[in-house]
């Protein structure tokens, strides 16, 4: 594993000196871009121009003889031009036969840069010539060049502002790169400051946002979402935790009651026994039916149900949950009506869609008084399905609505008993097959809607 440096180990301090070095990089390759277009493309230019002109005055100078090659070298010296030309031919005796240089070097052959400085008047006017020499057939050599002291003097001028931008550079990029740091580091121990009061049991703290719309803001954004979430979990979960304990402190004490009672004070066999038996039997049922749904509500939600996906038609389902809840709307003098269209078919868990189903047909019914309405509507829209169940009962407050799938929670002046479990099945069972569920309340009664994928008109199926 690599080990950084203690210096190096913090993230901001890694970014501020890759952020340096970058910027350096940059420069340099500035710098260099620079160079070539303003000092080496120019020279190319040049050298192939010298390359050019020497070829031509050897050529002549090979066919016309020297008297040819030197007037050309002449008319070429006086001609008008961007950069001044330079010449020398020496014979093979060693005799210069012409120049315009000041001073003719001692070594001609190849590539040379030779001072080319003009005095008038007292005064030195410096230039610099590039020259190219070669050897003739004959033995005589023939260096012919161009002036380049522009060039020479803006080489050197590039070369001193390179060597004052590095330390410039050096010293704009660390600042910059401590900058950085320090900014990122202020984010980053902004995050840390509320993780830790967060670990200290704080769980309203947030990270604060500001209001910039950047990528610290976004996971801003996201971690404050999720540390809500955290909270409310947390919160339902001490909300189970005493519902828990309240919900099961009432049965378990009567059924110890009835045990020692039984064992005290009533022989084996008789009325009393057999009645304080049969209690402690429905508190016992009781206690099974609440551990068996809190084990189906968990299983569900952490995903250790195992989902069997089948295609089938809702319709036909809703069809048998009706018919099994019949019987108890009929005794109770329970009207249901249903409006279910045919042909909605749906990817999911069968057993599970029918169980939650069966847990709202239920709750209807029970909070419906004798001679009311229980409806069953299944109509679609689009790739939705929606899949509605109303009665006419009491109704729910609505600032308990958004409570109705807690555990254990029922609503104030229900009238009615039970575990306190069954939406929040229903709800475990919608969130696991990614619909929507929505509860509604009115005069009229109260409504639950849910809306699942149709996977019959082009739909996705529903993700696990």
């Amino acid at each position: 594993m690599l080990r950084w440096p203690s210096g190096l180990r913090s993230l901001s301090a890694r970014l501020a000196l890759l952020y340096a070095l970058i910027f350096c990089i940059s420069v340099a390759v500035l710098l260099a871009l620079t160079h070539w277009a303003a000092i080496r493309r120019p020279m190319g230019l040049i050298e192939q121009d010298i390359l050019t002109e020497s070829s031509g005055a050897a050529g002549l100078y090979a066919l016309d003889g020297q008297a040819a090659a030197i007037r050309m070298l002449h008319a070429r010296a006086t001609e008008i031009a961007e950069r001044k030309a330079y010449h020398v031919l020496v014979a093979p005796s060693g005799e210069v036969l012409t120049t315009n240089l000041p001073s003719v070097p001692r070594r001609l052959i190849g590539w040379r840069r030779v001072e080319a400085d003009i005095f008038s008047g007292g005064e030195e006017d410096d230039h610099m010539a590039l020259m190219f020499g070669r050897r003739l057939p004959d033995g005589a050599v023939l260096a012919v060049g161009r002036d380049i002291e522009k060039i020479d003097d803006l080489r050197r001028g590039l070369a001193r502002v390179a060597v004052s931008m590095l330390g410039m550079t050096v010293v704009l990029a660390l600042i910059g790169g401590v900058l950085m740091s320090r900014a990122i580091g202020r984010r980053l121990e902004s995050v840390s400051a509320t993780a830790r009061r967060v670990i200290g049991g704080d769980l309203s703290e947030r990270i604060p946002l500001r209001g910039t719309g950047d990528d610290f803001d976004q996971l801003a954004e996201t971690l404050n979402l999720m540390l809500a979430r955290i909270e409310l979990l947390v919160e339902s979960v001490h909300r189970v935790s005493d519902s828990i304990a309240h919900e099961l402190r009432t049965p378990l004490a009567r059924l110890r009651a009835n045990l020692e009672d039984l064992a005290v004070t009533h022989p084996a066999g008789t009325p009393a026994a057999e009645a304080l038996l049969d209690q402690a039997s429905q508190e016992a049922a009781r206690l099974q039916s609440v551990f068996d749904a809190l084990l189906r509500i968990a299983r569900i939600e952490v995903g250790r149900h195992q989902r069997d996906d089948v295609a089938f038609d809702l319709a036909a389902l809703l069809a048998d949950a009706v018919e099994f809840y019949g019987p108890e709307a009929q005794d109770r003098d329970i009207a249901l009506v249903t409006a279910i269209d045919t042909g909605l078919c749906i990817v999911a868990d069968r057993d599970l869609i029918f169980q939650a189903v069966s847990n709202l047909l239920d709750n209807a019914i029970k909070y419906t008084p004798s001679g009311g309405t229980v409806q069953i509507r299944a109509t679609r829209h689009g790739t939705t399905l929606h899949l509605v169940i109303e009665d006419n009962g009491s109704g729910v407050d609505p600032q308990y609505l958004p409570r109705l799938t807690e555990r254990f929670f029922r609503a104030p002046n229900s009238g009615q008993s039970g575990t306190g479990l069954g939406l929040a099945l229903v709800a475990a069972v919608a969130r696991v097959h990614g619909s929507d569920l929505a509860f509604e309340t009115s005069a009229a009664g109260f409504r639950v809607i849910w809306s699942l994928v149709d996977v019959a008109v082009g739909g996705d199926r529903p993700k696990a």
